[in-house]
């Protein structure tokens, strides 16, 4: 990855603004110019970076690759400042970084709220809400939300995860302020939490987190394309967001199969991470250059 977007003077500015100025990132929120949710086409097209705070900074067979804090930001910069881009998703500490900045000019921004499942623990299932809360995103100017809910049918912790998202879900409809579930059918294989994806275990998640909280007005969806994606998007009435996972396959192929859910009723764009952030020739500009020319039809 050649192409800079911060330079190490940034990167100073950065650090002396986390020690000796941090009111700063509240200013640079709050300061920020912002736009709606939905204009133009109507797409959107989501770049995200919440893994590491779930302990999660592998990426395909590199375990470390997303450690470096340094690298993340310059490949999130690199990738917001491409023509298309629509937004950014992470946790506080990844926003107040691109806020301080100034990343975040005319963007959506996603923020994070259940982090507290960890990768590999023990209480993985039991995913508290570590991150974000609707009252902190309302103050700092944050535009959406964003939760994670994984099902584990076998684990009593699943039911923690899902009466805090339910509460979530009312705080965030109480404060008119759209978020999106990402949700699985997950189970336990080898001490490892996998996620089902297969067409009926993503359409019995979706049904499940449809239902969650007083009101739906303000929900959305986020979704792994999969085989019969089809089926899935006729299982919800809700606008959805499909994700990337892990950067694991055929770039070929994820980018054909993207195109193919894109064209589906209700699919309204793509929240994509670590695909586009470490892909496999390592050219973040142009894997996103290409996912946004798959979500916004017109972009040159």
């Amino acid at each position: 990855m050649a192409e800079r977007v911060v330079d190490e003077a940034g990167f100073e500015r950065l650090r002396e603004i986390r020690a000796a100025d941090p009111a700063a990132v509240g200013r640079a929120l709050a300061g920020r110019k912002r736009r709606e949710v939905i204009r133009g086409d109507g797409r959107l097209f989501i770049v995200a970076a919440d893994h590491p705070a779930r302990g999660a900074v592998a990426v395909g067979s590199n375990p470390t690759a997303m450690a470096d804090r340094y690298e993340l930001l310059e490949r999130m910069a690199l990738a917001v400042s491409r023509p298309g881009v629509d937004g950014v998703l992470g946790t506080p500490d990844v926003i107040d970084d691109l806020a301080a900045l100034g990343l975040l000019e005319d963007k959506i921004v996603v923020g994070s709220m259940n982090r507290g499942g960890l990768r590999g623990a023990s209480f993985e299932m039991d995913d508290r809400y570590t991150a974000y809360d609707v009252p902190a995103m309302k103050r700092q100017g944050i535009d959406f939300a964003k939760t994670l809910i994984r099902v584990d049918l076998d684990d009593a912790g699943t039911a923690s995860t899902l009466e805090a998202t339910a509460r979530a879900v009312d705080a965030a409809a109480a404060a008119e302020l759209p978020i999106m579930l990402e949700p699985f059918m997950s189970r336990r294989i080898d001490g490892r939490v996998v996620n089902d994806l297969s067409a009926d275990a993503v359409i019995l998640s979706t049904a499940i987190a449809s239902g969650l909280g007083n009101s739906s007005a303000y929900t959305w969806m986020k979704l792994p394309v999969v085989h019969d994606m089809e089926r899935v998007m006729a299982a919800t009435t809700m606008p959805t967001l499909l994700l990337g996972g892990d950067n694991g396959g055929d770039p070929d192929e994820t980018f054909t199969s993207w195109e193919r859910a894109l064209a589906l009723p209700g699919v309204r764009g793509l929240t994509v991470g670590r695909t586009l952030l470490y892909p496999h020739d390592d050219d973040v500009a142009a894997a996103v250059d290409t996912a946004a020319r798959l979500v916004h039809r017109g972009l040159a």
